[in-house]
């Protein structure tokens, strides 16, 4: 197995195997820093031939090669890259941590190191050590911000990452000189742990003149959820610190300027919705979007869209709905507009322009940008996590009638048929929100997706770009005549497939399950729908190491004997000691595999046979499950959790952590999995 030959180059293996000048090898560089728990920073890393870049856990050092994959890249060209950021799929801890140069083995530019059950994209070597570093992360918090006008009111932190929940707290300048209390100007309201983008911070104490103010990361260690720090003194609510043990904030220059400023890029859209790059209000109003026709004087008539209330400040990637759609090419402008009333809704034309004008500069000129529109398609997608079947399109905007197609990374290779994973039904012209798609083939490990608007060329409402080699249905372009795309990282860190089988009414078998961490797989009846979370439960496999496993066959500890539903639904192993403590437990424990859409399971139709079953039993080679389920099928017991990796995920065992153990809380949970079920129900 490719496992045993990791598992001894890692036991060999002192650290960074640095290029040297003059050849070609792969290196890593990654230095001890803080993360808040979702993603980590790799300094450099050198791939000879491309590949991808994967953080392992300290669990590796134990022989846990495929269980200790806690993050892997997007894939990555041959060459060198600096400053890789790589999404976490699992909960973690502070402590040490390898980022392995992975080769990309089967050219697919999909990791599947972890689902092959490492018999693919293993790691880069030189001279028989593996290619990684080690580094000491300090699960503790990260923000970063930008220079940026302002009124004095607000301060926009860019991005903040709270491994245990907490506030962003903006303090002057007066900070640097001892000011610790007096140098508070605002606070956030308590935020949950994770991350969170374009955080505004509203000052109760308005800045007065341009300063440098710091936004620092503060936890909520009284667990309240109120701000606490100054009002005990600093016995409550302190900041979090870094790897370094110092502060964990950033500087962000504040310049004090009542010019608003709007930036609008050209960009391609199905005619319904623009975005808008960026906006400054200096005292809040809305952003408009005229026609060219304003050129020529049409102040009213030139209007299609305008956006929803701006609070005062920098707004990026502002959403402006058309309620004239656009038909055909045209040069737009995004007018920044006052809010003159007070009353938080645009009067500028209903007022024949007497209300919310438009923001003007010193020189009397109106502030505004312009960028051409080509009518086409715009395609939003940024959700993360998948269950593998499925994944979801944040947002589609269709100048005509088509689909929504996901292709894989494949397609940067030129896969452009081969790199298809599955296609939306058929959408009307208009904007869709949270379009799912059911994949052709399952995710079971980390991919780079792509989202691809696709025209219906021939009129019939069928996808038939791919059986038509392209002559038919092929995608949106862009001005530049590309293909309209989004593309996003979607996470897996398990996956299930069950199908409609015929049975004796004591066993079920499951025709493939990936589980990164390891864990089981629960046969749940079809009373689960019915908010039965520990009721519904008919039988669960042995505990499965990290990986892969097929056939699967679970005796049922509560027999069926009619017709039914089932659902198999992976579980982890939240404890580490490779037993199913879910039920018995009331859901603190070994509770199931998440993503976005709910608990990571799959649908199947049992039909209970009766009379003998004979070897009519579907799995009929029950002998032969039984070995998948035992060490012998290839995963060591090395590989499965160990108590590193238990730690990481009791982290979140208090029913407040992102990866839903025990159903996060059971009875909140029960309407989440009804949903799921709706969603992942087959015929």
């Amino acid at each position: 197995m490719t496992v045993v030959v990791v598992v001894s180059a890692v036991a060999g293996a002192t650290g960074a195997v640095a290029a040297q000048s003059g050849t070609n090898e792969a290196s890593v560089s990654f230095a001890d820093g803080a993360s808040g728990g979702s993603t980590v920073v790799v300094d450099e890393v050198h791939l000879p031939d491309g590949g991808f870049v994967t953080i392992h856990d300290s669990s590796l050092t134990d022989g846990n090669t495929l269980g200790s994959v806690v993050g892997t890249s997007a894939y990555l060209d041959a060459g060198t890259h600096e400053n890789v950021t790589v999404e976490l799929t699992d909960a973690v801890e502070s402590g040490t941590f390898h980022a392995m140069a992975h080769r990309d083995t089967d050219d697919d530019r999909a990791y599947t190191f972890v689902s092959s059950n490492g018999e693919a994209d293993g790691p880069y070597t030189v001279d028989g050590d593996i290619a990684m570093d080690d580094a000491n992360v300090t699960v503790s918090a990260s923000v970063s911000g930008t220079d940026q006008p302002g009124e004095g009111e607000y301060v926009i932190v860019d991005r903040v990452e709270l491994s245990e929940g907490g506030f962003v707290t903006v303090h002057d300048s007066s900070l640097a000189d001892g000011a610790v209390f007096d140098s508070i100007r605002g606070t956030t309201e308590y935020l949950e742990a994770g991350v969170h983008e374009d955080v505004r911070v509203r000052l109760d104490d308005p800045l007065q003149n341009d300063d440098t103010v710091f936004a620092m990361a503060h936890q909520d260690t009284n667990d309240n959820e109120a701000y606490d720090f100054p009002s005990s003194d600093g016995d409550e609510d302190g900041p979090y610190p870094d790897a370094d043990d110092e502060i964990v904030m950033t500087g962000i220059d504040v310049e004090l300027d009542d010019d608003a400023r709007a930036s609008f890029d050209a960009q391609s859209s199905g005619g319904n919705a623009v975005v808008v790059d960026e906006v400054y209000l200096p005292e809040g109003g809305f952003v408009t979007m005229h026609d060219s026709s304003l050129a020529d004087g049409a102040t009213f008539d030139s209007i299609r869209g305008t956006s929803a209330y701006l609070e005062p400040g920098i707004h990026r990637d502002v959403v402006v709905e058309l309620d004239d759609p656009l038909t055909e090419d045209d040069a737009l402008f995004a007018m920044a507009h006052r809010d003159t009333n007070d009353n938080e809704a645009y009067d500028f034309p209903s007022s024949d322009g007497s209300e919310d004008g438009p923001y003007t500069t010193d020189s009397s000129d109106i502030v505004m940008d312009d960028g051409n529109v080509t009518v086409s398609a715009g395609v939003a997608f940024e959700t993360a996590d998948s269950d593998g079947a499925t994944v979801t399109v944040d947002r589609v905007d269709l100048s005509q009638g088509g689909f929504v197609t996901i292709h894989d990374a494949s397609l940067g290779g030129g896969a452009v048929f081969d790199s298809v994973r599955g296609t939306s039904a058929y959408l009307e012209a208009g904007v869709h929100e949270d379009v799912t798609i059911e994949l052709d083939e399952p995710l079971t490990d980390t991919e780079q997706l792509v989202a691809m608007p696709h025209r219906d060329t021939n009129g019939n409402e069928a996808y038939d770009f791919v059986d038509s080699e392209g002559d038919a249905d092929g995608p949106f372009l862009t001005g530049e005549d590309a293909p309209v795309t989004a593309g996003t990282s979607a996470q897996v860190t398990a996956f299930v497939a069950a199908t409609a089988q015929e049975t004796d009414g004591d066993t079920v078998v499951v025709d493939e399950v990936t589980l990164h961490d390891g864990g089981f797989v629960t046969v749940h009846d079809s009373s689960l729908a019915d908010g039965a979370v520990f009721d519904s439960i008919r039988g669960t496999s042995a505990y499965l190491g990290p990986g892969t496993h097929t056939d699967v066959e679970i005796a049922l500890d509560d027999s069926l004997t009619e017709d039914d539903s089932v659902f198999a639904m992976a579980h982890r192993d939240t404890n580490g000691n490779e037993a199913y403590d879910f039920p018995g437990s009331d859901g603190a424990d070994d509770g199931p595999y998440a993503a976005a859409s709910g608990p990571v399971m799959s649908a199947a139709d049992l039909t209970v046979a009766s009379g003998e079953m004979g070897d009519e039993t579907d799995g009929g080679d029950g002998d032969d499950a039984d070995d998948d389920m035992s060490d012998d099928d290839g995963m060591s017991d090395d590989d499965g959790m160990s108590d590193d990796e238990m730690s990481d995920d009791e982290a979140s065992d208090d029913g407040s952590g992102d990866e839903a153990p025990g159903f996060g809380a059971v009875v909140a949970l029960v309407a989440l999995i009804a949903v799921a079920l709706v969603a992942r129900r087959r015929p």
